[in-house]
């Protein structure tokens, strides 16, 4: 059946939830830092090509401002309406990322953007995976177990999407969307053994490629040698731990960064934490890992008080999504990981990575709101009733229930039971 969009506009203006404000709190912090950081990793480059100290910082301000229009546009939309967008919106995506093999921008031998590196459908293709497997896992209950409606139909989209990405070629991307959505099928109630044998699968599938790719074969090689030898590590990890350990404990200072002016590569995008780390020391290093555990613990929160399963995978999805990103991207530049080349979010130098992020904690708040029309229906008709709804998660792992939130009423008759 469709949803009446004006319907369901009006309905959640007038009645919705307060938002999530630790979320928005956190999310506001992250994007604040960011936005000194691009300044103060970029001042002197800028100047140097554009004559002006202040045009990527301005350029990123930008960025920023279309982010926050979309995270209020996705928070007012209910989110049961992008389960009837989801078949168009992955339907666009793929387009995009066939598009951008052919007619993309090239830049150190990928084609991964348009216009100049401004747009890059592999940050589309992240938020529109989760909003798609979100739609398909919520259908298919407890048939996800059946390999034939579960395990292969969801390889065959989750491959489909990885290699399109994998052909610009971007391994990281792929990787992170191939995590998140094992991630939220997991959690949607997978059979443990098939995603187990899934996940060996898609690691060996994985090395394959890298092998395949010399300049992933060199990250890996490089990453090994650095375990071995500190000193045989590459130019990039060097200078990001060289930067790292400059910093201390409190750091030298928010602009006084030395590793930024020349020696630093990718300051302002991938290794944008090498330079808090340098400027900020520890210290700052720490807080910002703080603000991401807050928006992890707000965004799991959000996703176990979900009223209804779509809700709770799409809010799973974004949460796991960004907080693996990040995860991926300390671990690079701290050493723990090989070279992958993925941006921090709401913090590095980027305009289609930060819209689509700040998108998508706009789908976590509307979420957080009780965004859908039929949920707050049923809220009514419970006060009316004098019931309580309310939801839990289901924790039955011991018989392989589902680990989805559900809604319930509590009655007289099953409190006796």
């Amino acid at each position: 059946m469709s949803v009446d969009v004006r319907q369901l506009w009006k309905g959640s203006v007038q009645r919705a939830d307060p938002p999530d404000y630790g979320l928005i709190l956190a999310v506001g912090g992250l994007v604040i830092v960011g936005l000194l950081l691009v300044y103060s990793a970029t001042f002197d480059w800028s100047y140097q090509v554009h004559g002006n100290s202040l045009r990527m910082a301005l350029r990123q301000a930008q960025w920023v401002g279309i982010g926050i229009v979309a995270l209020v546009a996705m928070m007012m939309i209910p989110y049961e309406w992008w389960r009837d967008m989801a078949v168009p919106i992955m339907g666009v995506t793929l387009v995009l990322l066939i598009l951008v093999l052919f007619i993309g921008d090239e830049a150190f031998g990928a084609k991964r953007s348009f216009f100049g590196g401004s747009v890059h459908p592999g940050e589309l293709a992240k938020l529109s995976t989760i909003i798609y497997i979100a739609t398909w896992l919520s259908s298919k209950g407890e048939r996800i177990r059946d390999v034939s409606y579960g395990l292969i139909p969801f390889a065959v989209l989750i491959g489909l999407v990885s290699g399109l990405i994998v052909g610009q070629p971007d391994l990281g991307t792929a990787a992170l969307i191939g995590l998140t959505s094992m991630a939220v099928f997991f959690f949607a109630g997978a059979e443990i053994m098939q995603l187990a044998v899934g996940g060996v699968v898609a690691m060996i599938t994985f090395l394959f490629l890298v092998s395949r790719f010399p300049h992933a074969s060199r990250r890996i090689t490089e990453w090994i040698e650095v375990w071995k030898d500190p000193f045989n590590a590459g130019h990039q990890m060097q200078q990001t731990l060289i930067a790292l350990g400059s910093g201390g404990l409190f750091g030298v200072g928010i602009g006084q960064g030395q590793q930024k002016l020349g020696y630093l590569p990718t300051r302002h995008t991938d290794a944008i934490f090498a330079v808090l780390g340098e400027e900020a020391g520890l210290i700052g290093c720490l807080f910002v890992i703080g603000l991401f555990a807050v928006f992890a613990y707000r965004g799991f929160k959000i996703t176990m008080e979900a009223q209804a399963p779509f809700a709770a995978l799409l809010a799973c999805g974004v949460t796991c999504w960004i907080t693996f990103q990040a995860l991926i991207n300390v671990g690079v530049v701290t050493g723990l990981l090989p070279f992958t080349g993925m941006a921090l979010p709401f913090i590095s130098c980027g305009g289609s990575g930060m819209v689509t992020s700040l998108a998508g904690v706009g789908l976590l708040l509307s979420v957080s709101r009780g965004r859908s029309v039929g949920e707050q229906s049923s809220r009514r008709t419970d006060r009316r009733e004098g019931s309580r709804q309310y939801a839990s998660m289901d924790r039955r792992w011991g018989n392989r229930g589902t680990r989805v939130s559900r809604s319930r009423r509590r009655t007289g008759a099953s409190r006796r039971r």
